[in-house]
Formats: structure tokens, sequence, C-alpha cells
């Protein structure tokens, strides 16, 4: 099975690529990049992708854009549906380049965080799959939680703090200067 895999970070990569690649899957990553705020937490993630691709010998696609403005756009006065907006982004793009670029299908390391909602990953890529028309490969990463974590530190990768988007951003350092008070 050929598949491309949505890449939001490389410390989420980890263990689903090793997961996948056991399963002798053929891997290929491609990086997100609109959601992710500041401009310079996504070169340093788009980097650290980079990095940990030379290193696991992964191949990515990475976007040469950075659409800000659109993404807020259509999360503006739908901020209370942001993550479902974001999800719903993030893995219509990641189809539509698996569907054109005659992937077998598409997945996300999104499955790997415990901190992301994962039965509303899973309901948006079902949906997106039968809109585009290409396969949406699921497993459960969570279990693969400590082991991605342990082996990031040892590969010493950049570790973001907050999921990407500005209002994650802001609940992250907002309610830590406000616990402060």
């Amino acid at each position: 099975m050929k598949l491309l895999l949505h890449t939001c970070c490389a410390p989420c990569t980890i263990y689903p690529l090793d997961t996948l690649r056991s399963e002798k899957i053929d891997v290929t990553g491609f990086y997100y990049r609109h959601n992710i705020h500041p401009y310079t937490e996504c070169i340093k993630r788009e980097d650290t992708v980079k990095e940990f691709s030379r290193l696991a010998d992964f191949k990515v696609i990475f976007q040469d854009v950075y659409d800000l403005e659109n993404f807020l756009q259509k999360i503006a006065f739908r901020e209370s549906e942001r993550c479902r907006i974001c999800y719903h982004e993030r893995l219509t793009t990641t189809a539509h380049i698996a569907k054109h670029g005659k992937f077998d299908a598409f997945s996300t390391t999104l499955l790997y965080s415990k901190f992301q909602k994962h039965d509303l990953i899973r309901e948006t890529a079902e949906a997106v799959s039968k809109a585009v028309g290409i396969s949406f490969l699921y497993r459960d990463f969570r279990i693969g939680w400590k082991q991605g974590i342990e082996e990031s530190k040892r590969m010493k990768l950049y570790r973001q703090q907050y999921c990407g988007c500005i209002y994650s951003e802001k609940e992250r350092f907002y309610k830590k200067k406000r616990k402060t008070k």
C-alpha cells in the first residue's frame, strides 16, 4: 500500500511512521502549514520535519505557501468549531494530494496525540474520504504516545508545546499567565 500521511510535526510522526512501516506500508509524509501560528513557529516545525525526514529516510511533501489569512477567515465567527474546521482543511488537502498523487490511501499523525479530538478526527477523515474518493487508513496511534516522546527526546527534536493555531497558542500561554496573578 502507498500511503500519504498528514504530518503535523516530527515528534508526532515517529510512532505512526514506525508502526506503518512495520506493516510494510510505503509511507510519504505531507506537511500542512496554513494553521500554524506564528510563522516563526511554522518554520521551526517545518525545519524539524525536514531534519526528521533526513534521519528517518522519510519522503515528505511540503506546502510552498503560507495562507494563514484564508485559514483564519474560515474559522472567524466559528471559533467554537475551530478544531472541526482545521481537521477538515488539513485532511481534505491531504486527501486531494493523495488522490492526485496516485496514493492508495491517506492518514494522519493527529491520531497519535492524546490531546487531539480523536473521534472527531476519525469522523472527519472518513467523511473526507467519501467526498474525495480515496481510502482513509485509520489507526489509533495513541498507544505509542510515550514511546514517541522518548524517541523524539533521544533524537533531540524540537517539541512544540501547543497544537499550532493561534487559538491553541493563546490557550497555552494566556492561561498560564492568568494563573500567576
